[in-house]
C-alpha cells in the first residue's frame, strides 16, 4: 500500500505544525521496505495532496483515504481542520477511485464525538460531523466498490504524551491502532459504514440501539407534554430494543406509528392481551391451528438439477455429478430440495388468509429453518403440501409464526419442515415467548471443529437460486434491496442453508442422500452473492452440527444448527428377488420364451447385449440379461459373466408402464425413471424387444 503522510498547517491563524512529525513517519515506511511521499499543504488544498499521491504512485489504486486532525483551540479551525478537510480531502480523492472502480476511506472520529467530553464542545462537534460524512460517503460510493469506515482510536501521540503518563502512553501505541487500518483498506475487507473504537491492541465495533418507544396520541386526541412524562419509564426502557442501521429502518417506527394512529390504535395504559392482539394484529388464539391451501408441487429431473446448480454444485467436482446429470446411475435429488416444494405454502400468499394474523408483509423474516426426512425425495412427480399454522410467540420487537408443513407423494409422508417467521414490530400482543412445538436450534461444541470447508458464491448465485421458486426481489432488485437497507441484492437464506448442507452430506455421509435425516439452521446474518461461505463441523454421533461464516469478514450467517444423519449400513442388503415376485419376472419370461423361438431372427436384427437392473424401493431387486449377440440369443437372470454393451436400470413398476405402452422410454429416460449407461443407442432398439416379439 502506498501511503501519503501530511503535516497539517493552519495558515491563516499562523498557527503551524511542524512537517518533522511527517518526515518521520516517511523515514519509517521506507525504511521497512514500503513506499511513502510526505506533503505539506493544508488539508484544505485536498486536490494537492491527491495530486502528490499521483504524482509519486501514478494511481490511487492501493492507495486509501485515511484522515486525522490535530486537536486545537479555535472553533473555525477546528471545523476547518478536521470537517472541512476530510470533506476537501475525499472530494478530491473520489472521481479517481470511482473511475477505477475500488476505493477504501478511513475516517478519523473520538470518544469526545461519540460520547462528548467536557471542554470540548467544537471539536466533539467535528468529530461527530466527521462520523456522519462517512455514513453517506459509505452509501454514496457501495455501488462503485467505495468503503469509508470510521475509527475512533485510543493512541499515544504528541498531544497525549503531554496529558498521560509515560507508562500509558507507552501501552497506547499507534502500532496497537494500525492494523485495523490496515484491513479496513484491504480490497478484501467488505466492511462499509461501519464504526470501531480501537486501542491497546483492543478492536470493538459500535451500533446504535433503540428503545421500543411509546405512541403518545390517538387520532381523536393530541400528544401533551403530560403524556411524554407520564410515559417516560418505558420510553427509556431498553428491554427488546431494536438496533436500527439505516434511515429506512429508522423511518418504520414512525410509518408504524402513522398506521397505528389512523387505525385508532390505543396507547394509553398497557393493554390487555385480547387489546394488544387488536393493535398488534395477532390473535393466537385464531391464529393457531388455521391450515393454509394446500399446494402442490409438480417436477421433475430439471428441477432437482437447477437446484443443485443454485446451491454451488458443480461438474468440476466428479462428486457432484450424481446430482446434475439425470443419466447417471445413482442420479439423485439434494435432501435440502425438500423446502422448495413446501414453501409455496408461504410463496402463494397462504398467511394472508389465516385469521388472526393481520402483518405487515414487508417485514416478514424468514428466522429458522428445520427440515426432517421420511422418505429419500424422488427425482420426479407430483408432491402435495399441507400446512398448519404450529403457533405463534410474542418475542417483544415482534411475532414469530411457526409454519408446519407435511409433504405427501401419493398418500405417503416425504419430509417435514418447520419455518419459523420474525415478522418485525409485530410483538407486543400478550402471547408467550417460548413454544414446545418449535425445533431448537443447539450451539456447537466448544472445542475445534472436526471439519472445515470452504465454498465460494458466485455473483450471480441469488439469480441462480430464485429460479427454484423464491421469487423476492430483495435477491435481484438493486432499488428493492436498498429499500430493504441493503447496499445490493442478498443471498437468499436458503441458499446458504442448501451449501451447508451438501458440505455435511460430502464430508460424513459420502454423498448419500439416504443418509441425511434431518436438518436445523438459524438465520444470523445476510450474505452478498460472491462472498465464500465457510462451514466448520463438529461430528457428535449421528449429529453433526455446524457453523457457517462468510469468509472474508467472519460473520456468522448460520447459528445453532445442525444435521442429523442415519447410520451407514454395515454391509449392503441382499437383493430381494428371493422374496416376493416382481411384475417384471412375467415379462421377462415372456421374453424368454420368445428368444427361444426366433432367437436366431433377434440377434441377426439387433446385435447387442442388453442388461436390466429392476429396482424396488429404490434398491436393486433382480438383474436380467438379454444376449442378442452371441449364437442365437439368450436370457439370464442374475450376474453375467460377459460385456453388456448397455444396462437399463428402472423402478418394478415403471418397467410394467413400458412394456405396457403407458409410458413412453424416452418420457421414462428425459423424466428420470429410466436410467442408461453404456452404448445409449442401443436403446433405440428397446422397442423391437419389448413390443415387436415380446408381443405385450
Amino acid at each position: 500500500m502506498h501511503v501519503v503522510q501530511w503535516g497539517n498547517r493552519a495558515r491563516e491563524s499562523g498557527l503551524c505544525c511542524s512537517s518533522a512529525a511527517a518526515d518521520k513517519v516517511v523515514e519509517e515506511i521506507r525504511a521497512k521496505g514500503g513506499k511513502a511521499v510526505a506533503n505539506y499543504d493544508s488539508v484544505e488544498d485536498g486536490e494537492k495532496l491527491i495530486q502528490s499521491a499521483l504524482k509519486e504512485f501514478g494511481r490511487i489504486g492501493e492507495c486509501c483515504v485515511i484522515y486525522n486532525g490535530f486537536l486545537f483551540v479555535f472553533q473555525d479551525l477546528i471545523h476547518r481542520i478536521h470537517l472541512r478537510g476530510s470533506f476537501l480531502v475525499t472530494r478530491a480523492a473520489w472521481d479517481h477511485m470511482k473511475k477505477q472502480k475500488f476505493g477504501r476511506i478511513i475516517m478519523t472520529t473520538s470518544a469526545a464525538g461519540i460520547y462528548g467530553n467536557f471542554g470540548q464542545s467544537n471539536y466533539s462537534a467535528a468529530k461527530l460531523g466527521l462520523l456522519g460524512l462517512a455514513n453517506t460517503l459509505a452509501i454514496e460510493g457501495s455501488k462503485h466498490n467505495i468503503y469509508c469506515n470510521t475509527i475512533a482510536p485510543v493512541a499515544g501521540s504528541r498531544l497525549t504524551e503531554t496529558v498521560m503518563p509515560p507508562d500509558l502512553v507507552a501501552s497506547l501505541k499507534p502500532e496497537y491502532v494500525a492494523p485495523l487500518v490496515l484491513w479496513l483498506c484491504h480490497e478484501q475487507c467488505q466492511e462499509n459504514g461501519g464504526l470501531f473504537e480501537v486501542g491497546a491492541g483492543w478492536v470493538g465495533k459500535l451500533r446504535w440501539e433503540r428503545s421500543q418507544g411509546q405512541i403518545m396520541r390517538q387520532k381523536s386526541r393530541p400528544m401533551t407534554p403530560e403524556a411524554v412524562r407520564d410515559q417516560w419509564d418505558k420510553i427509556c426502557d431498553f428491554t427488546d430494543a431494536t438496533k436500527p442501521t439505516t434511515i429506512q429502518e429508522s423511518l418504520q417506527a414512525s410509518v408504524s406509528v402513522l398506521s397505528r394512529v389512523d387505525a385508532g390504535g390505543q396507547v394509553e395504559a398497557p393493554p390487555s392481551a385480547a387489546a394488544a392482539a387488536a393493535a398488534s394484529g395477532i390473535n393466537p388464539a385464531l391464529a393457531v391451528g388455521q391450515k393454509l391451501p394446500v399446494s402442490t408441487f409438480n417436477f421433475n429431473h430439471t428441477q432437482c438439477i437447477l437446484y443443485a446448480l443454485g446451491v454451488g454444485m458443480s461438474t468440476k467436482d466428479p462428486d457432484h455429478l450424481r446430482f446434475l446429470y439425470e443419466g447417471h446411475p445413482d442420479f439423485s435429488c439434494l435432501p435440502t430440495f425438500g423446502v422448495i416444494p413446501s414453501q409455496a405454502a408461504m410463496m402463494d400468499g397462504g398467511l394472508a388468509s389465516i385469521p388472526g394474523l393481520n402483518i405487515d408483509f414487508t417485514q416478514v423474516l424468514h428466522g429458522e429453518q428445520y427440515l426432517e426426512f421420511y422418505r429419500p425425495l424422488p427425482t420426479s412427480g407430483t408432491l402435495t403440501s399441507e400446512a398448519t399454522i404450529a403457533d405463534v410467540l410474542d418475542k417483544g420487537s415482534g411475532a414469530v409464526i411457526l409454519l408446519d408443513v407435511n409433504t405427501y407423494s401419493g398418500g405417503e409422508l416425504i419430509c417435514y419442515n418447520q419455518f419459523s417467521v420474525f415478522v418485525v414490530g409485530a410483538g407486543r400482543f400478550g402471547g408467550t415467548r417460548t413454544s414446545a412445538k418449535a425445533k431448537a436450534p443447539l450451539p456447537p461444541p466448544k472445542r475445534a471443529p472436526d471439519a472445515v470447508v470452504t465454498d465460494c458464491t458466485t455473483r450471480d448465485q441469488a439469480a441462480l437460486y430464485r429460479l427454484s421458486g423464491d421469487w423476492n426481489p430483495l435477491h435481484i432488485d438493486p432499488g428493492f434491496a436498498a429499500m430493504g437497507g441493503f447496499k445490493a441484492p442478498i443471498l437468499h437464506g436458503l441458499c446458504s442453508f442448501g451449501f451447508a448442507a451438501r458440505h455435511v452430506l460430502k464430508q460424513f455421509a459420502n454423498n448419500d442422500p439416504s443418509r441425511f435425516k434431518a436438518i436445523k439452521v438459524r438465520f444470523a446474518k445476510p450474505v452478498m452473492p460472491g462472498q465464500s461461505l465457510q462451514t466448520a463441523m463438529w461430528k457428535e454421533g449421528s449429529r453433526i452440527h455446524i457453523e457457517c461464516k462468510v469468509k472474508e469478514t467472519s460473520d456468522v450467517v448460520l447459528s445453532g444448527a445442525y444435521v442429523d444423519l442415519h447410520q451407514a449400513a454395515e454391509a449392503s442388503p441382499e437383493p430381494p428377488s428371493q422374496g416376493g415376485r416382481l411384475q417384471s419376472d412375467l415379462v421377462f419370461t415372456e421374453i424368454g420364451r420368445r428368444i427361444s423361438e426366433v432367437g436366431p431372427e433377434l440377434v441377426k436384427k439387433v446385435n447387442a447385449v442388453f442388461g436390466w437392473e429392476i429396482t424396488k424401493e429404490g434398491k436393486t431387486a433382480a438383474q436380467w440379461t438379454i444376449d442378442l449377440k452371441n449364437g442365437a440369443g439368450s436370457l439370464q437372470k442374475g450376474p453375467y459373466g460377459g460385456k453388456v454393451d448397455v444396462t437399463f436400470t428402472v423402478a418394478d413398476e415403471d418397467f410394467m408402464e413400458v412394456v405396457q405402452g403407458k409410458l413412453n422410454p424416452q418420457k421414462a429416460f428425459f423424466s428420470g425413471k429410466l436410467k442408461v449407461r453404456g452404448n445409449i443407442m442401443l436403446s433405440q432398439k428397446l422397442e423391437v424387444i419389448l413390443k415387436d416379439y415380446a408381443k405385450l
